[in-house]
């Protein structure tokens, strides 16, 4: 028999009192997302945390020990209350303090004597961190173990993930298709679990409710790693679809 896929996870902490009291929209969980996807990463896990030491280090210990990989959004710039590296250090046990590495990086990057101490927290990384290049504003993030800490700005975090995309190795990518049309979720429900059980685990179905012209439907969006699974599970639905009376109005990959 052959060796079942190997499954690749991951799980995007996005950590910040502005987010979570609406300040800040965040824009980095939607980016990232679809970036993991393409490379067959799965990002099966996002939370949305404090500026609280112990929830950051409960929670990163927590996720670390249970994906592949972990990123991170937020809480490394020079405020006070910017306390993600200290942290992630204590998550991992280390210490942290000023990294040479970084603190050249800064030197390079502002005037003279405008290197201010409040700036230079930007280059305090855990002991034995990974520096993680920031071609925007120069203040690296760090990589610890399977742990990646980025900025929360969304230009910088994209531009930090550019530098370590190499680093990731991915699985099998899951791809989707949607099927869409108006009928009840309620009256497709029982056929869409016999298409997924027939499958024996290898599609997942998602079933998405909405209303359009006043009319209710159902966008049912199938996912796997196998392109002829796929079309095959597409066209039960449509199938499906059609036994109920509804002529789908979308069909689509992707």
């Amino acid at each position: 028999m052959p060796e079942p896929e190997k499954i690749v996870t991951a799980c995007m902490l996005v950590i910040g009192n502005e987010i979570l009291s609406g300040r800040t929209r965040d824009a980095n969980l939607a980016w990232i997302a679809p970036q993991l996807n393409d490379m067959g990463i799965r990002l099966m896990e996002a939370r949305f945390i404090p500026d609280i030491d112990e929830v950051i280090v409960a929670s990163v210990n927590e996720v670390r020990a249970r994906h592949d990989y972990v990123f991170t959004s937020g809480g490394i710039g020079p405020t006070h209350d910017d306390i993600t590296a200290d942290a992630i250090a204590r998550a991992f046990g280390v210490g942290i303090d000023v990294d040479p590495r970084a603190r050249a990086i800064l030197e390079a990057h502002y005037p003279p004597g405008e290197l201010t101490e409040a700036r230079l927290r930007m280059a305090r990384i855990p002991f034995g961190a990974e520096l993680i290049d920031n071609p925007v504003s120069r203040a690296p993030g760090f990589r610890i173990g399977n742990v990646f800490v980025m900025a929360g700005v969304p230009a910088i975090l994209q531009a930090m993930f550019g530098s370590v995309r190499h680093l990731l190795v991915g699985g099998p990518r899951l791809l989707s298709h949607t099927v869409s049309g108006h009928v009840a979720e309620g009256k497709i429900a029982d056929a869409l679990r016999a298409i997924q059980d027939r499958r024996g685990g290898r599609l997942e179905v998602g079933s998405y409710p909405f209303y359009r012209g006043g009319k209710p439907g159902t966008s049912i969006v199938l996912r796997a790693t196998d392109s002829v699974l796929l079309a095959e599970a597409a066209e039960d639905v449509v199938a499906a679809m059609r036994t109920l009376g509804v002529e789908p109005f979308e069909v689509k990959s992707g």
